[in-house]
């Protein structure tokens, strides 16, 4: 059996080591539903094929306001953390922001004598109060204590409204349409939590279901309320979802059924569909965008239609028995815009890095900077990877994708090493090593991390060449295709245009207990002393 069939709860493993629009009502009968579809002129082509979007984005929130809608997903210990992406028609995505602008949850996220790596951002939630046109991002950290950040437009800037006692696991917020807010949380043991009109405190708890022992775990709540009626959306990790629904109000009681177990999935070598949200469109559609595990890039957004039944429970639109690998798009308005691709290239332009960017962990912010390139100077004196500041990170496009940079290394110093890695638990890298006055391009495989996240290796130089001037390009090929460890590769240029192969294919393994998947990585870092430099001029993202 794989481990895609064994249930593996974030808080055993981590111990171990509104959703809709306000007030949506249900879909018409089949003739309204007909004749509003006909009366919106599509945005988008005929049929979409899943995933939607072959980037790392799990446990996904996802809600409408208007024209757009916005998704928002776990970073762990990336920061900015809790990104939020934009689309107009579900199926192509753009990056918007991030909801948490710095992990200042303890210096073991500013990788200071500490480290936090899996923790953090992960199975939060994102909603929309109409009352005073916010958005409101509701996560807890460490199981200590929940946070609020709240913001009047997804780009930002978010600010911290409150820190509440209770860590709400895996929260889902919901804003009723009396507009009252509401969370519900937990394991296993679900509770629904009442807050106080400024969202600010607590005013009331309750335990509103126990799941049967019969079903195993249950987690990662979303909360709806829906023609009158409330509906608390879980799953079972990691190849179930199960809905609880009342019709008495927010704290039940609370009947079960089960939405979907053991269904196949869209993506070959992926996993079940599960721990998504539920999201109406323009026209009175309802869609269910959940993901797959699909190691070793991550966890990947699948797109089905959802209908109801006539006494009110969702049923997912099947293909053949299966989560279909293509449907007929959504039906909405003509985007505003075309959204920006998840693929291109940066030159690192302006005055702040676009948001596709993540820190793996906080940066020190003193030691890097864009305008004129990114230019990253030495933040850490370390043999290792893993304890080094300022490393910046960018999600991999699947099924396969490139990673290309131009490094302008002519300011680093002895003991200085810098370049592009493929990150995560076990990683590689190619890149420059300036020791003794002299400059090589490396190839390092061997960087590894045991399950509690301490460094078991450092890496090991396989091959390298002597090269000249101060500038050089970099290259990485992902095959992120799940179901198997997959290759990885490097490659340099001198010239950027003339590519050779460095060392070995390093092996991506697909084991999930990281959850996130691998990233392609910039870094510098300093092995003897502080004080050298290098300038990032281009990064390319790539798909064949």
């Amino acid at each position: 059996m794989s481990w895609l069939d064994q249930p593996h709860s974030r808080r055993k493993a981590l111990g171990t080591a509104s959703g809709l629009a306000v007030g949506a009502a249900l879909p018409g009968t089949a003739a309204t539903q007909a004749t509003a579809h006909a009366a919106t002129p599509k945005s988008s082509a005929a049929s979409y094929t899943n995933p939607v979007l072959w980037q790392d984005f799990a446990d996904i929130d996802i809600i409408r306001v208007g024209n757009a809608y916005y998704y928002s997903a776990s970073t762990m210990h990336y920061s900015p953390g809790a990104p939020i992406l934009r689309s107009y028609d579900l199926v192509n995505w753009e990056f918007a922001g991030h909801s948490v602008p710095v992990l200042d949850f303890g210096s073991k996220y500013d990788l200071n004598g500490a480290r936090g790596y899996v923790r953090g951002i992960w199975a939060s939630s994102l909603a929309y109060r109409p009352s005073n046109r916010t958005f409101y991002w509701l996560g807890q950290i460490d199981f200590a204590r929940t946070y609020i950040y709240t913001a009047t437009a997804v780009e930002g800037p978010w600010n911290r409204l409150t820190t509440i006692s209770t860590a709400y696991y895996d929260a889902g917020l919901l804003v009723d349409t009396d507009d009252t807010l509401y969370v519900a949380y937990g394991n296993t043991t679900i509770s629904v939590a009442q807050l106080s009109a400024d969202g600010r405190t607590q005013v009331r708890a309750q335990q509103v279901f126990s799941t049967p022992s019969s079903v195993g775990t249950l987690e990662g709540a979303r909360f709806y309320r829906i023609n009158g009626n409330y509906y608390i959306f879980l799953t079972r990790p990691a190849n179930g979802q199960y809905i609880l629904k009342s019709t008495s109000g927010p704290f039940g009681p609370y009947t079960m059924r089960q939405v979907l177990l053991d269904l196949r999935g869209p993506v070959a070598g992926g996993g079940v569909p599960h721990q998504g949200g539920l999201v109406q469109t323009q026209s009175g559609a309802w869609y269910y965008l959940a993901f797959v595990d699909a190691y070793p890039g991550g966890r990947i957004p699948v797109l089905a239609p959802v209908t109801w039944t006539s006494d009110g429970w969702p049923v997912v639109q099947l293909v053949n028995g299966a989560w279909g690998a293509s449907y007929p798009s959504p039906v909405v308005p003509n985007p505003p815009r075309q959204v920006t691709p998840m693929t291109g290239v940066d030159t690192f332009d302006g005055t702040a890095l676009k948001p596709k960017w993540e820190w793996n962990h906080n940066p020190d912010n003193s030691r890097w900077a864009v305008g004129n390139g990114l230019t990253l100077r030495t933040a850490t004196v370390t043999n290792d990877l893993y304890w080094a500041r300022n490393t910046l990170t960018h999600r991999i496009q699947g099924p396969t994708s490139t990673a290309t940079i131009q490094l302008d290394h002519s300011t680093m110093r002895d003991g200085d090493r810098a370049g592009l890695a493929l990150l995560r638990d076990s990683s590689a890298w190619v890149g420059v090593k300036r020791d003794g006055g002299a400059t090589r391009v490396v190839m390092v495989n061997g960087l590894s991390m045991d399950s509690s996240w301490n460094t078991t290796g450092t890496g090991t130089e396989m091959a390298s060449a002597n090269i000249s001037g101060g500038r050089v390009w970099l290259r990485a090929n992902a095959d992120i295709r799940p179901g198997a460890a997959r290759p990885g590769t490097f490659s340099y240029s001198t010239d950027g245009t003339n590519f050779v192969r460095l060392g070995p294919a390093f092996t991506m393994g697909n084991s999930w207990q990281f959850f996130m998947g691998h990233r392609f990585a910039l870094f510098n870092h300093a092995t003897q002393a502080l004080g050298g430099s290098v300038r990032v001029e281009r990064f390319e993202l790539s798909v064949p």
